[in-house]
């Protein structure tokens, strides 16, 4: 461990602790009296340092605080006028009053795409027999409102008609209605916004039974569709 400590503030506090011990034993232990009084005055200037630099970082908080208080000011009083200007802008109507302003006039918003497409089904049989549907749907940015209308048909392949048995406003549906002794259900799952659809998803759903006799279900196969 060394003698006299590493950070600045503890270097100028111990060489203070020494000034009288080596003042009073200059001579006895090796030293001057002449290089002792430096010291001293090197201690003292080092103090005064310190004590400038912490008042020079009180005052560099205290303006930067200033500073950014100044800032939100100007930013809150521009703000107010440039809804001023967009009030007044909608009540003449056009691009004059932006222009005047010298600011540019707001952009005419993109129309929204329609929903996406539902993927990655997932399913969990409930002990009660009800069937937890969840999936994954990316939708346009900005979207919003957007349910998902749920069908459901008995079995496989082309024949059989799907009905609606339910919609969500979440990624994930409950069938508590899963006919019983049935091999399989196929779902279909269509995400839409208002009057506005997006490509359908079928997918299939498997009843067995596990190697402890309990009933399992699967999703088997899933296959995107075209929405009408």
């Amino acid at each position: 461990m060394p003698i006299v400590p590493h950070k600045p503030a503890e270097k100028i506090t111990w060489f203070e602790a020494h000034e009288d011990p080596f003042t009073t034993n200059a001579v006895a232990i090796g030293t001057t009296a002449a290089a002792v009084s430096a010291l001293v005055a090197l201690t003292t200037a080092a103090r005064a340092k310190q004590v400038a630099q912490a008042a020079a970082q009180e005052a560099a908080r205290t303006a930067t605080n200033e500073y950014k208080d100044a800032v939100a000011a100007m930013a809150q009083a521009g703000s107010d006028i440039l809804k001023a200007v967009k009030a007044k802008a909608a009540a003449v109507g056009g691009n004059s009053v932006f222009n005047l302003a010298q600011i540019p006039p707001p952009a005419t918003p993109s129309p929204v795409g329609p929903p996406g497409t539902p993927t990655a089904f997932k399913v969990m049989l409930n002990p009660d027999g009800s069937l937890e549907l969840t999936w994954k749907c990316s939708n346009p940015t900005g979207a919003g409102g957007t349910i998902y209308q749920v069908s459901r048909k008995v079995g496989t392949g082309a024949g059989g008609n799907f009905e609606i048995i339910g919609g969500s406003g979440q990624r994930k549906f409950v069938d508590a209605t899963v006919p019983a002794a049935v091999a399989s259900v196929t779902y279909r799952i269509r995400a839409n916004r208002s009057t506005v659809m997006g490509t359908a998803n079928d997918f299939t759903v498997n009843f067995g039974v596990g190697g402890g006799g309990e009933m399992i279900a699967s999703v088997a196969s899933a296959s995107p569709r075209m929405a009408a």
